[in-house]
């Protein structure tokens, strides 16, 4: 039967009821009588709706509104590092929210907002503009963890933690909110699992330029970072052709070479030096020696930052302790450029990128990808759903258990379908 049937026939009794009053009052009094009565039915016939479905006057038989939400208060946060098409995802959820008359509460900078119970109610208006703007109208942190919240420092300067999880489940009660979205990497995910295993029901949302969350495929703004990247690896390669230079370019990634891998093959690299797959120097410099006697013009080596020189660690750029990944990586460019000028003879020069992979404006695909999960995450709260992760697998949206992300990275394998084409059109990895 068709379930708008089922939910307006109490509203077609009650309409039918004042009806016939209506005019027993017309033949009885007069016409004033009869309009009191249909105004005294026109404000309060939705008051006969179910409880539990809350269907907004405004809505013209909005689909979504007819689902009969239980929850009608979330809370949603950004945390971790940048990200192009934050802010496309928080619109998706939003603007899927309000369809349900559910009201959206905003938490400022992550989890560090939620510690300091920095929320504020969110609008259709703040949702203008935002599908194509970078960076997340919420803010974002990536050194607070909420299980292991810096308070101050000993009488030695030494820090002084603890576990503030339970005075931010305070907060969102305090708050009224009834559910929790979380947009973040493994990092975020890990403190999502900890609220769910509080009793706060948690969607979470998979975010990250890296790529790296196991149980999804693909995260949003990891394709923005690619372009970006392959655009300056082009942007590059022109340069050294005019100096006759090897240029070594380092692309953010941490762990997993994703990245990587995608701009270096995109821009068709020399050579693409990734984490999963450690290599040697040796090989590096007998590339540029060879194609410098062959008369090639360049050498363009995009190294991720994580990468690792076989028999060394990671190069560190500084640890920060009270962020939940202390390690911050970098300074592999330098070096491998540096060790490339004195062997060869070839005159080197390195970028890194940094930053420019994780602002500006997200391209269509990331656009379209933020979308799809923001709106996915909505419809698992709808139907009941808690302790989940969207995802892509297999092409397909899909969610999986929240756990399934926290703590872990999805790596590149070494039989990857991208790092077999590569190799077979002569790029090398320096693991040969």
């Amino acid at each position: 039967m068709n379930t708008r049937l089922l939910v307006l026939n109490p509203v077609f009794s009650v309409l039918n009821s004042a009806f016939i009053s209506a005019l027993s009052a017309f033949s009885a009094v007069n016409l004033f009588a009869l309009l009191r009565v249909l105004r005294l039915f026109a404000l309060n016939a939705f008051a006969f709706l179910p409880r539990t479905c809350n269907l907004p006057i405004r809505s013209t038989m909005n689909p979504l509104a007819l689902t009969c939400p239980t929850v009608r208060r979330i809370g949603i946060l950004t945390s971790g590092g940048d990200c192009p098409g934050l802010n496309a995802v928080i619109r998706a959820v939003a603007r899927d929210a309000f369809h349900c008359a559910i009201k959206v509460i905003g938490i400022e900078d992550g989890y560090l907002g939620l510690i300091e119970n920095r929320m504020r109610e969110l609008t259709e208006a703040d949702m203008a503009g935002l599908l194509l703007r970078g960076g997340t109208i919420l803010g974002s942190n990536n050194k607070t963890n909420p299980s292991r919240h810096k308070i101050g420092t000993d009488s030695d300067n030494r820090p002084i933690y603890k576990d503030v999880m339970p005075d931010c489940i305070r907060n969102l009660e305090r708050a009224g909110v009834e559910a929790l979205i979380t947009i973040g990497g493994d990092g975020t995910q890990t403190g999502a699992t900890e609220f769910a295993r509080m009793g706060m029901p948690v969607i979470g949302v998979p975010k990250t330029i890296d790529n790296d969350i196991e149980g999804t495929e693909i995260t949003f703004g990891f394709q923005t970072a690619v372009a970006t990247a392959t655009d300056a690896l082009d942007r590059v390669r022109t340069t050294a052709d005019s100096h006759h230079r090897a240029m070594v370019v380092e692309v953010m990634g941490r762990n997993a070479g994703w990245i990587a891998l995608h701009a270096g093959v995109a821009s068709g690299s020399d050579a693409i030096l990734l984490p999963e797959l450690p290599f040697e120097m040796k090989r590096v410099f007998d590339l540029v020696k060879e194609r410098s006697e062959r008369g090639k013009r360049s050498s363009l080596i995009c190294v991720s930052e994580g990468a690792k020189v076989k028999g060394h660690g990671q190069f560190v750029a500084r640890r920060v302790e009270t962020s939940p990944d202390p390690i911050r990586l970098g300074g592999i460019a330098k070096y491998i450029a540096e060790q490339i000028e004195d062997e060869t003879g070839v005159e080197s020069r390195y970028t890194i990128l940094g930053h420019t992979q994780r602002g500006g404006t997200p391209i269509p695909s990331d656009r379209v990808l933020a979308t799809l999960l923001g709106s996915h995450a909505m419809t698992l709260l709808r139907e009941g759903k808690a302790g989940r992760m969207v995802a892509i697998q297999k092409g397909q949206l899909t969610d999986v258990d929240l756990s399934h992300a926290a703590g872990k990275q999805r790596l590149v394998k070494e039989d990857d379908a991208l790092i077999l084409a590569a190799r077979n059109l002569g790029t090398i990895f320096g693991d040969e």
